[in-house]
Formats: structure tokens, C-alpha cells, sequence
């Protein structure tokens, strides 16, 4: 195969990276003073060519490139056109809610983009140890995106604590990986699967997927490995955790999906229970502790665990559906979840001064754009119709029920309704007139950039709940990558058993 062939199945990759460097080399010969801002929109720009070269990528035919290690595929270039949009939507964010003159902004818009060059490695690789590779590149950079206010002492210890703890599930997913190569003698996602299906399986093979599992339960914030959310998230400048709450988790999961339906479908009694139970207590941790937050951001981060269950129902499928059901609920959350971290990021500022759910109150009568806009993502996020979280949350529930798990579609519908409270809560607050005499924190006017972002999540949002069957046309074509799935779309009884 000639390299231009092979450069156009990383291109987007390949056009990230260019502007990453270019940011870092630009930024040191700008006068001290001057505005960094043209910095960010070098950002944008650059996310814009990556997610143009993603739809570009639709039109080449599945295969792999650099010796097999990466694979174009529909799965793949459905997540890249995913974390494209996140990005941008994120920068977009980024310029409306810092200050151009803040030290080190030309370093934050790097590491954003360096850190989305790692989450597409990530949903492109099919060789364990490139996937370990992207991981790195995207967790480094929100590490330190994650304590870039250094005049706070939130920040750094939120940075220091998302650190410490994710060095721990990078070291599981790495010997995860090591014990499979033990197992299999491979590190390839398709050989590893041939190996598991053609022999009787090791034990060192399903201490090897545990081990993996563990790793990637981390980065997304299922249950119970997420007690660095609430910390991080609080800490955290509110347009990283925009990205970092939709991102990463989004290339997470499209690795998990790769792993566990391209190289461990054999395995699938083994891995089903084990989801079920992650799922469970995902949506239950994640919404009984919502009930309890007054900090907005603290209340969002269990959401976002809450979230992580419902997704993981769309696993336990067991049939392209569940994945098609996955794909599309990544897509509606990171839309739904951008979007109100949208809001609280112009609300609250860069330094986020509006903490409290109280702070919110009458947000929609001082700034009805912004508090119209939360209002209406904070309503998706409940699942209500006619929003992309209605038929993210139906098609996940709809392809568990298929697939026999019944049980786990009703723990997810009574765990919506628990979640309709605290939501409804800050609704509440944000219509409610505030008080004549209590002090009221200024909110300037949206900028055009925010716009854009508010514009963006909006439409996203509003076309997967109305008109849905594109979007979920082309998860459905991701799903069919993998038609082994299918072989093991009947649920063996005794996986039922152990799950429910």
C-alpha cells in the first residue's frame, strides 16, 4: 500500500497534530501582551479541516493501514465525526469564557487538540497497545487541563487527584493487555478473537479482559470506580469538563465496544453479568448521589456516572442493536452534556462564581438565552420526548428488553424517574424570580462564539430527538463492522441467571 492511501486513514490525526505544533510554536513569538485568542481559532479551524476529513473518510473503503494497527471503518469514523464535534464545541466554549490575555492560553488549546488527536487513536486503533498509546496522549492532557487554574486551590488538586487515580487504571489496562498477550500471543483485536474461538479459553485470558475492564470503567466513571468524578469535575474549569465529561468517555466506550464484541465475543457469558452489575450501580450511585448535591457541577458529575450506567445497558445487548443503541446514546449525552456545561461555563465564568444550584436562580430572567438553553439541555437529560436523551435512554432500554434483560430496562426507568427530580430542581430555580434584595451576580451577554456552541449542541440535540434515523442509520452501520456479534446474540439462560 503507497503512504498517501495510508496518511488518509489517519488523516484527521495527522491534521490535529500539524496544528497542535504550530499553536506551540506561534504562541512563545507572540509579545507577552498580546492577545492569544487568534490562537483559538487557529484551534478551531483545525478541528473543523479534522472533522471535514472525517466525512471524508465515509467515502474509503474498510482496511487497515501501518501494518494493522489502525483500521478505517464506519465504527471508527462514526466516533471521529463524534469527538470532532465535541471538540469544536468545546473550543467554542473556551473563547467565549477566558480571558485572551490569561497566561498559557496558547498551551490549553494544544493540549485540547493534542488530547482529541489521542481519543481518535484511540476509536481507530485495532492493535491493544496503540490503543494504550492514544489513551495516554488524551489522559495527559486533561491531567493538566484539569489543574490549568493555578491561582486556585481547587484546580491543582482536582489535576493532582485525576492523576494519581488514573495512573491506577492505566497500569490495570496495561497489564490487562499483558496478560492477554500472555493468553493469546497476539496484541491484535481480530488474531486475539481467532485464538479465543479456536482453543479453550485460559483463565489468563479472562483475568486479562477483567483487568481491561476495570481500566476503561475508570475513564468513563462507572460504578464503582468513580470516586475521582465529583472532585475532578468540581475543580476543574467548567470548559474542560465540558470536554472531559464527553470525550474521553466517548472514545472509552467506542474501545470498549471494539474490545469486547472484536476480540472477546466468545467471552461474552463471562463479560454480560459483569456489565449487568456495572450498569446497576452506575445508574443507582450516580442518581441517589445527584439527589444530595447543592454544587451544580458536583450534581452533574454523579449524573454523568448515572449516564455511564444507562450506556452500558446498550452492552449487555448482545446484538448490533445494543451497539447501534450505544453509539447513538454517546452521541445524545455528549450533545445534551456539552451543552448545559455550555451554559454553566458562561454563567459561572472561567472561574466558575456561580457554584450553588441557589446562584442559579432566575438565570433565565437575567440572561433568557443561556438560562432558556440549560433549562432545555437539563429537560434532554431527563429523557423527555422530543429530545435526543428521549430515544437515547429508548434505544438502549428497547435493545436490553430484546435481549431478554427486562429487569435491567426497569431498574433503568425507575432510576430516569429518580434522576427527574434533581433536574427538575435546577429548572425550578432557573424560572424562579430572584429575590428583590439578594445580591445577584452579574452575567455579561453571550458572545459569538458561544452562540455557535449553544447553536451547535441545541440543533444536535433537537434533531436526534425528532428526526433520529440518520444518525442512528449510520450507528447501525457501525455496528455491522462486527457480524460475529450476531453469532452470539441469543442470551444463554444461565447469563440471565447470573445477571439478574
Amino acid at each position: 500500500m503507497s503512504a498517501t492511501p495510508q496518511l488518509l486513514r489517519i488523516l484527521p490525526e495527522v491534521i490535529l497534530t500539524v496544528v497542535g505544533v504550530l499553536i506551540m510554536l506561534i504562541e512563545p513569538l507572540l509579545p507577552k501582551a498580546k492577545s492569544r485568542q487568534s490562537l483559538g481559532w487557529l484551534a478551531v479551524i483545525g478541528v473543523i479541516a479534522a472533522l471535514a476529513a472525517s466525512l471524508y473518510q465515509y467515502q474509503l473503503p474498510a482496511g487497515t493501514a501501518f501494518f494493522g494497527t489502525v483500521q478505517t471503518d464506519a465504527f471508527s469514523v462514526f466516533f471521529h465525526v463524534l469527538l470532532c464535534g465535541i471538540t469544536l464545541a468545546c473550543l467554542l466554549i473556551t473563547l467565549d469564557t477566558t480571558n485572551a490575555q490569561t497566561e498559557g492560553m496558547g498551551e490549553f488549546y494544544a493540549l485540547a487538540v493534542f488530547g482529541t488527536v489521542g481519543m481518535l487513536f484511540m476509536t481507530t486503533a485495532v492493535e491493544l497497545l496503540l490503543v494504550f498509546i492514544g489513551l495516554e496522549i488524551s489522559s495527559i492532557s486533561t491531567y493538566i487541563l484539569a489543574g490549568f487554574r493555578k491561582n486556585t486551590v481547587k484546580s491543582p488538586e482536582s489535576g493532582l487527584k485525576y492523576f494519581l487515580l488514573g495512573s491506577f487504571a492505566t497500569a490495570f489496562f496495561l497489564y490487562g493487555i499483558a496478560l492477554t498477550f500472555g493468553a493469546t500471543g497476539t496484541t491484535r483485536i481480530d488474531p486475539i478473537a481467532g485464538q479465543l474461538s479456536s482453543s479453550a479459553t485460559p483463565l489468563l485470558a479472562i483475568a486479562g479482559l477483567a483487568l481491561i475492564i476495570i481500566g476503561l470503567a475508570f475513564k468513563v466513571s462507572a460504578a464503582p470506580f468513580q470516586v475521582w468524578t465529583p472532585d475532578v469535575y468540581e475543580g476543574a474549569p467548567s470548559p474542560v469538563v465540558a470536554l472531559m465529561s464527553t470525550g474521553p468517555k466517548a472514545a472509552a466506550f467506542a474501545v470498549l465496544l471494539r474490545i469486547l464484541y472484536g476480540a472477546f465475543p466468545s467471552l461474552h457469558a463471562d463479560w454480560v453479568p459483569v456489565l449487568w452489575w456495572l450498569a446497576v450501580l452506575s445508574m443507582f450511585i450516580g442518581n441517589l448521589g445527584a439527589l444530595r448535591q447543592k454544587n451544580v457541577k458536583r450534581m452533574l458529575a454523579y449524573s454523568s456516572i448515572a449516564h455511564a450506567g444507562y450506556l452500558l445497558v446498550g452492552f449487555t445487548a448482545l446484538s448490533p442493536d445494543g451497539i447501534a443503541a450505544a453509539s447513538f446514546y454517546a452521541v445524545s449525552y455528549a450533545a445534551m452534556n456539552v451543552g448545559v456545561f455550555a451554559a454553566v461555563s458562561h454563567a459561572g465564568g472561567f472561574d466558575d462564581r456561580l457554584t450553588l444550584i441557589e446562584d442559579y436562580r432566575g438565570l433565565a430572567y437575567r440572561t433568557p438565552v443561556i438560562g432558556g438553553a440549560m433549562a432545555f439541555f437539563l429537560i434532554s437529560l431527563i429523557g423527555i420526548p422530543f429530545t435526543g436523551g428521549f430515544f437515547g435512554k429508548f434505544y438502549v432500554f428497547t435493545a436490553a428488553i430484546h435481549s431478554g434483560f427486562v429487569w435491567l430496562a426497569i431498574l433503568g426507568f425507575i432510576n430516569s424517574g429518580i434522576a427527574a427530580f434533581y433536574y427538575l430542581r435546577v429548572v425550578a430555580a432557573i424560572y424562579t424570580k430572584p429575590s428583590e434584595t439578594a445580591p445577584v451576580a452579574h452575567i455579561p451577554r453571550a458572545t459569538t462564539p458561544m452562540l455557535f456552541a449553544l447553536l451547535l449542541t441545541v440543533a444536535a440535540t433537537l434533531i436526534l430527538g425528532i428526526v433520529p434515523g440518520r444518525i442512528l442509520a449510520k450507528a447501525k452501520a457501525a455496528a455491522e463492522t462486527y457480524p460475529a456479534v450476531s453469532s452470539a446474540s441469543t442470551v444463554n439462560p444461565q447469563v440471565l441467571a447470573a445477571g439478574q
